[in-house]
């Protein structure tokens, strides 16, 4: 017999050996253990983690512009009110709350007080 005969011959007979063991059907079994543990993590794929990734790349170049154009809208606010030209109060309302606004000519805000005190209530 030839070496190479002999080699190849030990060889599937291992191949063998460890295709019947029960080594095989304990790595099913964890296999199919870990799939089902994994399954109660509530993981997320490897493809939606990207997808949200990529969304929220957006959202922060989307949140950084227009942060500078805050910022540019009230530097000009700024200079326009130290010129004398008096532009609406830029304000924010949260809930429950009512903006106050100043008065511009040519404008359809009605003044503070004029109007119904609950304008969701009249009519």
């Amino acid at each position: 017999m030839k070496p190479t005969d002999l080699f190849n011959d030990l060889q599937s007979k291992v191949s063998e050996v460890l295709r019947n063991s029960p080594a095989k059907d304990i790595e099913k079994n964890v296999r199919s253990m870990m799939t089902q543990g994994f399954a109660k993590l509530d993981l997320v794929t490897r493809e939606e983690f990207d997808v949200q990734s990529q969304v929220l790349a957006r959202t922060r170049a989307r949140l950084e512009e227009l942060e500078m154009r805050v910022a540019d809208l009230e530097r000009r606010a700024g200079m326009a009110g130290a010129a004398g030209v008096g532009p609406a109060t830029v304000g924010t309302a949260g809930a429950g709350t009512t903006a106050s606004a100043t008065s511009v000519p040519g404008s359809t805000t009605p003044e503070p007080g004029t109007g119904p005190a609950n304008p969701g209530l009249a009519g």
